[in-house]
């Protein structure tokens, strides 16, 4: 009999560890689901072993017993946390249980493109689903609680130029209009106070500062020629010569739901009486037409001192580059040379599309001067 007790312990032991091996390699065995980038929601007050249960529907845990082992030997079930979860797979169970104790939140996620007007950040926040918005006109009227700024800006009418651009990341709980107030909120924070005081001394309001950083937005596309685009504003405003920018027309254009969208500037939108339409009125316009990053911010405190007046992009490169004239003669010449190079772009592209090539995308072209580029009726 004691020899049969002790025959039975050894086995008992012997199974004993056993169980505890394939526990321990069970929790640390990778398992591949399906269920990557998906999130599961653990509500509060859910027990341990319905957790596991969940995550044994969903694929992410194999087995429950090794599993549910472990947490009453650890008490680590004790210490879930509720929140979303997303399992990157492969994952092992140790490491979701690592994981179900750090409280993990579902963040949405929504950028903000430097130069995108307040249409353009509606439309995206429309596109969030937990956002719960009709359309992004209820996206719109939010966007014109001028409460938010009156004090930087006591003229506004809406919050175009102070939604800052940047990539946001949020719950998805949140509110449409919070969401707009953590984005004016990030404007105040990049907004630095010795700027308000440089506008004075330049004889300008922070209003005007944020409306020609816009125009810079619009206009740069390499930053070295932010500042070099700033002065050749500023010069034209001494000179009240009419700044003839392209993107204050589209946007006289989308005021007045005018606006083609299809790239194109036409004669319509260039004639349109508009006190934003910079080609038929001298100075600034009433307020900014899109969101500035820090960088055009900063060259419209602190612009180039030049003696340009004019600039035309430059025809041998695709990046966006310009070329800078302080007199109209040289202005006219840079013109003749963009629009030479635009018409063998165009003819090359109409011998590789009758060649059945791929032609390659090209990059808008603009010029800022008294000579406008051609139009579209």
């Amino acid at each position: 009999m004691k020899r049969f007790l002790i025959i039975l312990s050894l086995v008992l032991i012997i199974a004993a560890v056993g169980v505890v091996g394939w526990g321990y390699r069970e929790l640390r065995t990778l398992v591949h689901h399906g269920r990557s980038g998906q999130y599961i929601e653990i509500p509060k007050g859910t027990t341990p072993a319905a957790v596991i249960k969940k995550l044994k529907a969903a694929g992410i845990i194999k087995h429950e017993h090794p599993t549910l082992m472990y947490l009453k030997l650890t008490g680590a079930g004790q210490r879930f946390k509720a929140g979303d979860y997303d399992f990157p797979s492969p994952i092992t169970p140790y490491a979701v249980l690592a994981k179900l104790q750090t409280g993990e939140r579902r963040l949405i996620r929504m950028t903000v493109v430097e130069g995108w007007t307040r249409w353009d950040i509606a439309n995206a926040m429309a596109r969030i689903p937990e956002l719960k918005l009709t359309d992004s006109n209820s996206a719109l009227e939010l966007m014109d609680d001028i409460t938010l700024i009156q004090d930087h800006d006591p003229r506004a009418k809406n919050l175009e130029g102070y939604l800052f651009p940047d990539t946001y990341e949020f719950p998805p709980d949140t509110r449409p209009a919070e969401l707009i107030a953590i984005m004016v909120k990030r404007f105040r924070a990049v907004w630095k106070p010795d700027w308000t005081a440089k506008a004075l001394s330049l004889g300008l309001s922070p209003q005007q500062i944020v409306t020609i950083a816009s125009l810079v937005e619009t206009e740069a596309k390499l930053d070295i020629e932010r500042p070099i685009i700033a002065s050749v504003i500023y010069n034209r405003l001494k000179l009240n010569m009419p700044l003839g920018i392209d993107s204050t027309v589209i946007y006289a254009s989308k005021l007045e739901g005018k606006w083609r969208n299809n790239g194109k500037v036409y004669q319509s939108d260039i004639d349109r009486r508009s006190p934003y339409n910079t080609r038929l009125n001298a100075g600034l316009p009433p307020g900014p037409i899109a969101s500035s990053g820090e960088q055009a911010l900063t060259a419209a405190v602190n612009p180039s001192q030049t003696d340009y007046l004019y600039y035309v992009r430059e025809p041998s490169r695709n990046d966006g580059a310009h070329n800078f004239y302080n007199n109209e003669n040289d202005f006219f010449t840079g013109v003749q040379s963009l629009r030479r190079w635009e018409e063998q772009r165009d003819l090359e592209n109409s011998r590789k599309k009758a060649e059945g090539e791929m032609i390659r995308p090209q990059m808008n072209t603009d010029t800022l001067g008294s000579a406008a580029p051609e139009r579209k009726q």
